[in-house]
Formats: C-alpha cells, sequence, structure tokens
C-alpha cells in the first residue's frame, strides 16, 4: 500500500513546488503546509496534501503556490527547522499545524500566520486561527434547534475523562444557565446505575407494577382493557427532562442511547442530539434510537468532496482535510480582498464567508461556524 502512495506524493510535492522559482519575482502567495508527512500520523499529511491539490486546481490561480513541510510526530526541532525552511522561501502564512498541542511552539513566529483545522480553541489567537468544527459552534446549533423544537427542559450529559475540564470551561463560556449537566462514567457497567438514576427508572418501574396491581383482580372491560395497555409498558411516569445533549462519540456515544432506551425514555417526547458526527454510518446500525440529531458541516459539500477526493486519488480523505481545502479558499479569499495579508486582523470580514464544510462567521475574534442539523432516519441522513 505504502509504494503506491509514495509516487503520488512525490508528484504532487513537484506539481505544488513547481512554479516556485519561476514566479519568485512576480506577485505570488506563498502558503505553507505543516503537516505530519512521515511517522505514525503520516496518512493525516498525505490526506491535506491531496487536499490541498484539489483545492488548488478549483482555485486556478498560478500565482498561488503551496509550499509543504513535514512537521513529523510530536517533534520540536522538525516543526521548528520545517517552519524556518517555510519562511526563506518567503512563506508568510501557514496551514497547519494539526494539533492544538503545537500551538504554543508556533506562537512564538509573531511574523508568521498559522491557519489550523483544531477545533480546540476557535479563536484569534496570537498569530493562530483555528477553523476546526469547533465544541461552540455545535452547541450554539443545537440550543437554537432545541429552542426551534420548543423544548425547555435540556440536560446536557458529557464523560468523566480527559476532557471534562475541557467542555466544563466552554460550557461555563456560552453561560447555558436554562440546561442542566449530567457527567457519567466511561465504564458501560457504571454507566447503565447513573443513567437508572438520572431518568428515575425505579421509581417508574415500581409506578407501572403498583398501577398493574390495581386492576389485576377486576373483571370489567375497561379495566382489563387497561391492564393490558399497562402490560406493554416498561414503566409508568415521565422524565424530568425533554432534551439531551450528549457530548460523546463513537461506543461511549453508543452506550449512552442504549442506556438512555434501556431504562425507557420515551423518544416521542425527549429530543435526542449529540456532537462530533462526521456522517459516521456506523450509527445507522443502532437500532436503539429512532431519531438522533445532530450538527454537522453541510452534507451534500462534504460528500461531494469525497467522491471528487475519492475519483482523483483512489482512497477517501481524512475528515479534517476538507478543513484545510476551506483554509487554502480562505486565505486565497483575504488575499485578493486585501490585496496582502500582513496579520491575522485580515481575516476579521464582517460578512460571512461560505466554504466546503458551510459558513464562517467572525466575531469577538471567534470562529464560528454556522452549521446545518442533520438527523438519522431509515439509514440516510436527513437535513432538518
Amino acid at each position: 500500500m505504502k509504494s503506491k502512495i509514495l509516487l503520488p506524493i512525490f508528484f504532487i510535492l513537484f506539481f505544488l513546488n513547481s512554479n516556485l522559482s519561476s514566479n519568485e519575482n512576480n506577485k505570488t502567495l506563498k502558503v505553507g503546509l505543516l503537516a505530519p508527512l512521515s511517522g505514525p500520523h503520516s496518512e493525516i499529511g498525505t490526506s491535506l496534501l491531496y487536499s490541498l491539490q484539489l483545492a488548488l486546481e478549483e482555485i486556478n490561480d498560478k500565482s498561488v503556490i503551496i509550499v509543504p513541510k513535514d512537521s513529523g510526530f510530536n517533534d520540536k526541532e522538525k516543526i521548528e527547522l520545517a517552519i524556518d525552511e517555510m519562511r526563506s522561501s518567503g512563506v508568510k502564512i501557514i496551514i497547519g499545524p494539526t494539533t492544538f498541542a503545537e500551538f504554543a511552539l508556533v506562537k512564538k513566529y509573531n511574523d508568521l500566520i498559522f491557519i489550523s483545522p483544531s477545533n480546540i480553541d476557535p479563536k484569534f489567537s496570537n498569530n493562530i486561527i483555528s477553523i476546526g468544527v469547533s465544541l461552540e459552534s455545535q452547541l450554539i446549533a443545537l440550543m437554537e434547534f432545541i429552542k426551534k423544537k420548543k423544548k425547555t427542559k435540556t440536560i446536557i450529559m458529557y464523560p468523566k475523562n480527559n476532557y471534562l475540564k475541557f467542555i466544563e470551561e466552554k460550557l461555563e463560556i456560552l453561560n447555558l444557565k436554562n440546561m442542566k449537566t449530567f457527567t457519567y462514567s466511561s465504564n458501560p457497567e457504571i454507566l447503565t446505575g447513573e443513567i437508572e438514576t438520572l431518568t428515575n427508572y425505579s421509581q417508574r418501574k415500581r409506578s407501572l407494577e403498583l398501577r398493574k396491581k390495581m386492576f389485576e383482580d377486576k373483571e370489567d372491560d375497561q379495566s382489563i382493557k387497561e391492564l393490558e395497555r399497562l402490560e406493554q409498558l416498561y414503566t409508568l411516569g415521565n422524565v424530568n427532562f425533554d432534551s439531551v445533549i450528549i457530548i460523546d462519540f463513537g461506543n461511549n456515544l453508543k452506550s449512552v442511547l442504549t442506556s438512555l432506551v434501556y431504562t425507557d425514555v420515551n423518544q416521542e417526547n425527549v429530543l435526542f442530539t449529540t456532537i462530533n458526527q462526521w456522517f459516521d454510518e456506523s450509527i445507522f446500525y443502532e437500532n436503539t434510537i429512532k431519531n438522533l440529531y445532530y450538527p454537522s458541516v453541510n452534507y451534500k459539500e462534504f460528500k461531494k468532496y469525497n467522491t471528487k477526493y475519492f475519483e482523483k486519488f483512489k482512497i477517501y480523505p481524512n475528515e479534517i482535510t476538507i478543513l484545510a481545502y476551506d483554509a487554502l479558499g480562505l486565505i486565497y479569499y483575504a488575499w485578493k480582498k486585501n490585496g496582502e495579508i500582513n496579520s491575522i486582523n485580515d481575516f476579521s470580514f464582517k460578512n460571512e464567508i461560505k466554504g466546503k464544510i458551510g459558513t464562517f462567521s467572525f466575531k469577538n475574534g471567534k470562529v464560528i461556524q454556522k452549521l446545518d442539523i442533520y438527523k438519522t432516519d431509515n439509514k440516510k441522513f436527513i437535513k432538518f
């Protein structure tokens, strides 16, 4: 598999740099790419490289030049060497770093601008702009959606793991005073008991048994029908919330959904929402949930991008590469609009900017994506 990928990478590196020397004396936009082209995460770096080739072809402007350099994996020396080489070649703006952990390292390069696909801190920070699909953007979209659905008793659920403090800091910033929070264990065996407590499952179960006893010895038609109805139930009574936001993903998300259904949370009355879903089709096979809603990038554009990428490179892209695609478009827009790019202030646009993943807005030094709401229904992703 590796031998099949090496040749295209070499070709793309040549393609991206082919105009570098010939255009040095002309007005050009030189954009660096700081990505792991070697090491355990080299597939991400390769995918980013391919994505920028697609973006270049769509921009179709020979004045735009990509200068890719390998950042390796958690390699301070390699990152600094890569940045120094890009700077020496005239690069002033760089797509990267790919992880928030590397932010502290690149902040010292005050003469350069970094556009990162990281979603941890979506704001203008010194010389870095994060354009990842942030938790803030997703929660803002969900709050608007929940309001439209006229739900007033929302519980935000999230696990007790390494991201707990991060999530709580973001919730505090958004000032969600009218919403309750509930933290749970990542251990499925413990989780079930915690969800039972949240949903008052034992009491609702007991209420059903007591109600059934009231009609067991009665023989009139009305009592018989009521008993038959009660026999179809698992619990009696409603939970004290009408919507949930589950800040989780993967198997942990599925465990939470399964526990909520096990404790007989009525899906007709309670709205189920979550985050971090890049149209993961494995959720189709989570048969316990009828409708699961979540904010996401534009599905049609995401699918179109994936198809175009696959047709050209015969592999599917890493999810974050569409962010790099949009990053180059954003940089090009700022360059054409301003004539040059000198600082991150050149990206403080008053108007919304439309990209592949959706619409960007830049307010109060923050990058917010205007996300669409989708739901899973009959093995399809349906836009709300």
